[in-house]
């Protein structure tokens, strides 16, 4: 292997995991259950729409569906990071505000063990929390802000018992913080108080997979894929401290300790995807995305009536285009275009949360078989059948797909 290459990406992977808490979400939205969720999208993925169980690809790395792993080519070596830089507009009522944010999204690495075997492991986010807003109360004001979220530092395997099928596997450690405060000042003096709200999370989370390709023609193949995550209870506690000065240590903790297992949990989930896919150049995919939180778990430390979790579902469409892998630069560029409609898992004073978009982007060709990857999403996001807090948002996305032959080992002659 290049241990020149070995180092530089050990250090671009340190810098990434420190940094990956610091993805930026801001939403109010995200203040219920464990915030805004993701999935495991890459950038490329997220041009088309956040597609993926069924896509399967030897020069991409896809966490969406670890069956995928097996699609590597024996002598290559992935390595794949994201980043996000988003607008957001946000209407509540009369009242319209911006803001902007963003930071680094992912890191991932991929390679092969056997000709049927592929590994893959990284650090992707499972969940966000970023908002801040405030209101005025009796003789003062009080303002709510959350961070955190929940990330998944995971490694799993692909493996091709049989041609055209393949299964996998992730196993993931979930960890985080999730951080909710309340502040409250009266009007004439300086003293704030502080009600936070915190859940720590340290656990394990699974993922199966499933591709099966069905060959068409010698230039049409069409693949399905399965993908199934278990629920599972989770391990860690929650608790809320109280600082009646914000300048001092916390005063009490209340209403005390409170163990996750039993009281919080993650559901079941389902995705399911069928890619076309012609002569290597055109790629088409839809795909759903099923997850039963009504039947989760999540005892509140604040009282939080007006909410509860409904079931999740989301659909994913997308398309990728490159004209000609072996012309001039231009046509060998990959042209993407996708959209989703996601039905969110949390309701609002009886609402249900919805967000859709559209997004498009590019897949550039660099040194050797590196791929830059430069994205553009355009979403909404509101409750139904009333609207409450209206919200846009515009991101750009930009990942670095390192493609290296790694080994292969020349032969004197």
């Amino acid at each position: 292997m290049k241990i020149k290459s070995i180092l530089i990406l050990a250090l671009i992977a340190a810098a990434t995991a420190t940094g990956l808490s610091a993805q930026n979400t801001s939403s109010p939205y995200s203040k219920f259950g464990y915030g805004l969720l993701r999935d495991n999208a890459t950038s490329a993925q997220r041009q088309m729409g956040g597609v993926g169980y069924a896509m399967r690809s030897g020069s991409q790395v896809n966490v969406m569906n670890p069956a995928a792993y097996a699609a590597t080519d024996s002598l290559t070596f992935l390595f794949d990071m994201g980043t996000d830089l988003s607008m957001f507009w946000r209407q509540d009522g009369s009242a319209k505000s911006h803001d902007w944010g963003g930071g680094l999204d992912y890191l991932t690495i991929q390679f092969p063990v056997s000709k049927i075997i592929g590994v893959s492991a990284g650090l992707v986010p499972y969940s966000s929390v970023g908002y801040s807003f405030g209101s005025e109360i009796s003789n003062g004001v009080t303002t709510h802000q959350g961070t955190g979220g929940l990330n998944q530092l995971y490694i799993g395997a692909g493996i091709m018992p049989l041609r055209n099928l393949s299964v996998g596997f992730n196993v993931s450690y979930l960890f985080g913080n999730v951080y909710n405060d309340v502040y409250s000042s009266q009007s004439g003096t300086a003293t704030q108080s502080l009600f936070e709200q915190v859940m720590e999370v340290k656990d394990y989370h699974l993922q199966f997979g499933l591709q099966y390709t069905l060959p068409i023609s010698r230039k049409n193949s069409v693949t399905f894929g399965l993908t199934y995550t278990p629920s599972k209870s989770l391990l860690g506690k929650t608790y809320v401290l109280k600082y009646y000065d914000t300048s001092a240590a916390p005063d009490t903790i209340a209403p005390g300790m409170v163990n996750l297992r039993g009281n919080y949990s993650l559901p079941d989930t389902w995705g399911a995807g069928i890619s076309y896919d012609w002569n290597g150049r055109l790629q088409a995919e839809v795909d759903v995305t099923y997850q039963n939180w009504s039947k989760a778990k999540f005892r509140q430390v604040d009282d939080f009536s007006d909410t509860k979790f409904d079931n999740r579902w989301r659909i994913g469409a997308g398309l990728s285009y490159t004209p000609d892998h072996r012309a001039g630069y231009l046509k060998r560029i990959a042209y993407r275009l996708g959209g989703f409609y996601n039905r969110d898992y949390m309701m609002v004073q009886g609402n249900h949360v919805r967000d859709y978009g559209i997004s498009c982007g590019v897949g550039l060709p660099a040194y050797q078989k590196t791929l830059i990857n430069l994205g553009f999403e355009y979403s909404q996001r509101q409750a139904t059948p009333d609207p409450l807090l209206k919200e846009k948002y515009f991101h750009i996305t930009l990942g670095i797909n390192f493609n290296q032959v790694w080994f292969y080992h020349n032969k004197l002659r």
